[in-house]
Parts: structure tokens; sequence; C-alpha cells
């Protein structure tokens, strides 16, 4: 299983991005998507996560800022990242559950700066 982030990039306050995911070698489906996003120094947080039927959650922080959604047919995840401000700054991980084996899968990290 590989995972692909894409999108990140350096913005400055009030702008926007949009991240994607992009999973192969996948046997069996993909359960729950995620994003993470770990800033320096802090620990790495849920940022948004989306079931296989399209429900989702979001962390307090980025609520009405943040839309996760996602391409079953295509095994892709996506992070429309608007209004942002510096304390979005971070590292942000794709992270996969797949079906059956239940295993956990991470992407390589994709950098988010925010400037004010």
């Amino acid at each position: 299983v590989q995972l692909v982030e894409s999108g990140g990039g350096s913005v400055q306050a009030g702008g926007s991005l949009r991240l994607s995911c992009a999973a192969s070698g996948i046997t069996f489906g993909i359960n729950a998507m995620a994003w993470y996003r770990q800033a320096p120094g802090k620990q790495r947080e849920l940022v948004a996560r989306i079931t296989n039927a399209g429900s989702t959650s979001y962390a307090d922080a980025v609520k009405g800022r943040f839309t996760i959604s996602r391409d079953n047919a295509k095994n892709v995840m996506y992070l429309q990242m608007n209004s942002l401000r510096p304390e979005d700054t971070a590292v942000y991980y794709c992270n996969i559950i797949t079906f059956v084996t239940m295993r956990n899968y991470w992407g390589q990290g994709t950098q988010v700066t925010v400037s004010s």
C-alpha cells in the first residue's frame, strides 16, 4: 500500500489550499480515511475523518473552514482548507484503514505553512 500526498505549500493567512491523498496497492478496499497534522513540538492530531459511506467528522479547530471528501472509485481523498490561519501550520498526514485486515497506513506528510 502506498499513500501519496500532494497540495501542500505556503500561503498567507486567509488563503486556501487543497490537499490530495492517492492510495494504491489496495486489495480489500478502504474503510475510513483521515487527515492528521503535526506542528513542531506538538503531538499529531486528528484534523478530519471520512468513512466509506461518506460520514465526516472534524476537529473543533477546523470546523467550518476545512472540508474532507473522497472518491471511492479512485481511492483518493481531499482536504479543502479555507480561511487558513498561522496556527494551521503543520505537516499534514494522510491515514487510511483498510477493510478486512483493518490495517492502518500513513502517507509521508506534506508541509502546510501559513504566514500572518
